[in-house]
């Protein structure tokens, strides 16, 4: 399968989407949470985790910033994202 397509055959989403959604998996693996752990201190069921960490849903920009205050990810991240090729 080509790696910019999901497994539903989908183009995947944006490298840089891909790229933040990675910090936010990398933050919440340095946390020691799993998944079913970040999902209870966002008080979501742990399929929500899953699917956007696999971009199977995509977070909206509250969802991303609700996520990135839990995992201790400064909103910095998102000055670093490059400008559309």
């Amino acid at each position: 399968m080509d790696a910019r397509q999901s497994a539903k055959g989908n183009k995947a989403h944006d490298p840089r989407y891909r790229d933040l959604i990675d910090q936010l998996v990398s933050a919440r693996k340095r946390r020691g949470l799993s998944q079913e752990g970040l999902a209870k201190l966002l008080g979501r069921h742990q399929q929500f985790v899953s699917r956007y960490e696999t971009t199977e849903r995509r977070l909206d920009a509250i969802e991303f910033v609700d996520i990135a205050r839990q995992l201790g990810v400064s909103l910095d991240i998102l000055d670093r994202v490059p400008p559309p090729s």
